[in-house]
């Protein structure tokens, strides 16, 4: 028996039947490449993007795909171009905080991961700013909920937390564990920059992150980018930043603050924000252009309704070389995030292309910049190729398992749409079972490229690998995944390696394919549940699909 054959035996045998299109030696191989020091961990704008994208256009060649890009002289290229601001900091920015009577410099990702602003700025200087804790910055009217209370801070430096404020408790305004989307460190920033503040610390803490404070160093430190906008001061400030607790829990003692007793009153709809007795001074260059990255897009036309479209995506960018680790690597590989989701999508396109022809199209959609901030993804669903009101659904792939086939499977976060219930059936099918989101405080929905065609919507889902192993169970799935990312999740260790299992991908891939291939052939429009908040948009949408 083969190496496939032999795992799958111990799932029904309805999985191993129904996994004919995918080889995990093929997956295994495109990431093998994708993630090699020869790609040089995939930066947009960079050497590593002009290989991905030639590879990955070679591959939708072979497959036998068309072009789905922008159109130029009456016919599709195989690029969408993303215009970005890219933002860097010059050398090593010189930060103090001064407080209790004594200055304290900062070293950047040591107490402080400070971003590259995105405001367009080609210089940040701050001198002796005032701080203010306003609890989680969170301002949500629909839940009589105002961490502001009327204080005025513009000019000032505002300390959050991150995530929900009944993170901690599990119960109250926020859905409980759940993250929504004003625990999001974006909507932090989106919040301060709407009220005119100098600039955001937020505090890291591991838990309500959901990651340790080695990611936020290593996702700060290599340059931001964003989409090229009107006016990036309504979103950005000039000053965005992570903060270390330890930091933190000096700032508020120096103010004869307890730390936990201000998070703790912060988690009532009754805080009110409290100015601390400390100031920060900044000063640093910035190298800031506007660049043109890629979108990398394959289709297969409709045979009879050609202007329907079911989209597959993954992000084909990771963080480029970067500050080295404790080994001396510089290179953040993205093997597991997001070169795996590349393999599936290049083998998808294969499958599809060698197989009958769909009556709706399908559309292949390699996006960039999802590091930075889901910008690829943001720039189509800005900017369409394919109209979004006759989009029936995006499917996308981000970061699978390497630690073989599981007895179920899971998507990120806790959406309610009938996409999930199409998806539920299928994996049925194949033996396997549906595990709601174990961590839905991660905010894991808000984290994937398919969040920004669901604030349009456009019913999406990123699936995930399943934790009940076939080799180990549950115990051994929650161990590899906790090891992921304590170890390799934004680091330079991202790397592929001969010993992986692909075997659980080719699963989760086939599952994919069978819902892809359901709804490309059928007249079903799926929808978001009546409480989702998505459900009003795509409803504004209605008469485009019938």
């Amino acid at each position: 028996m083969t190496k496939l054959a032999l795992l799958l035996a111990a799932l029904p045998a309805a999985a191993f039947a129904q996994a004919t299109h995918f080889d995990p030696a093929r997956l295994s191989h495109h990431v093998e490449i994708l993630s090699s020091d020869a790609f040089e961990g995939r930066a947009p704008a960079t050497a590593g993007e002009t290989k991905s994208v030639g590879y990955i256009v070679s591959q939708f060649q072979a497959a036998g795909v068309q072009p789905g890009g922008d159109l130029k002289d009456g016919k599709r290229l195989w690029t969408q171009a993303v215009p970005l601001l890219r933002s860097n900091i010059v050398g090593a920015p010189t930060l103090s905080i001064a407080s209790n009577g004594t200055v304290l410099p900062l070293t950047q990702g040591e107490q402080i991961a400070v971003r590259a602003p995105l405001t367009g700025d080609k210089h940040v200087t701050l001198k002796d700013v005032p701080i203010v804790f306003v609890g989680y910055g969170v301002t949500a009217p629909e839940r009589k909920w105002d961490d502001f209370k009327g204080m005025d801070v513009r000019g000032k430096l505002i300390v959050v937390l991150i995530n929900d404020p009944d993170f901690e408790t599990g119960q109250g305004d926020f859905g409980g564990k759940a993250m929504t989307y004003y625990g999001r460190w974006t909507y932090k920033y989106e919040e301060a920059a709407r009220r005119g503040a100098a600039g955001v610390l937020i505090v890291h803490e591991t838990a309500p992150a959901s990651y340790g404070w080695a990611t936020v160093k290593n996702s700060n430190a290599n340059g931001t980018f964003d989409i090229v906008r009107a006016d990036p001061k309504a979103t950005h400030t000039p000053f965005e930043t992570w903060i270390q607790r330890d930091l933190a829990v000096k700032l508020f003692a120096d103010s004869g603050l307890d730390f936990e007793a201000e998070k703790k009153a912060a988690q009532s709809r009754d805080f009110k924000p409290v100015a601390l007795k400390a100031t920060l001074s900044a000063d640093y260059a910035v190298d800031a252009s506007t660049i043109v990255s890629h979108n990398v897009v394959g289709r297969v036309a409709g045979a009879k309704y050609p202007n329907e479209t079911v989209i597959y995506s993954a992000h084909w960018d990771h963080l480029g070389v970067g500050a080295p680790d404790a080994k001396g690597d510089k290179i953040y590989n993205g093997a597991v995030d997001n070169a795996d989701g590349i393999s599936v999508l290049l083998e998808m396109a294969r499958a599809f292309a060698k197989g009958p022809k769909p009556q709706r199209s399908v559309v292949f959609l390699a996006v960039t910049a999802e590091e930075r901030g889901l910008l690829g993804s943001e720039y189509y669903g800005a900017s369409p190729l394919y109209p979004l009101g006759t989009t029936v659904g995006m499917l996308n792939t981000d970061a699978l398992s390497t630690a073989g086939p599981a007895r179920d499977f899971s998507i990120s976060g806790s959406a309610k749409l009938g996409l999930l219930d199409d998806l539920i059936e299928e994996g049925k099918k194949q033996g396997r079972s549906f595990t709601p989101d174990a961590r839905p405080e991660a905010g894991s929905f808000y984290r994937s490229d398919h969040f920004t065609l669901a604030k349009r919507g456009v019913p999406a889902i990123s699936i995930e690998s399943g934790e009940d192993l076939v080799n180990g169970g549950r115990a051994a799935g929650k161990a590899d995944a906790e090891a992921y990312v304590r170890d390799k999740y934004h680091q330079p260790a991202d790397e592929w390696t001969p010993a992986w299992n692909a075997t659980g991908q080719v699963l989760d891939a086939e599952l994919l394919f069978n819902l892809g291939e359901r709804l490309a052939n059928s007249r079903e429009w799926p929808n978001w549940s009546a409480d989702s908040e998505f459900r009003a948009i795509r409803d504004k949408t209605a008469a485009a699909r019938k």
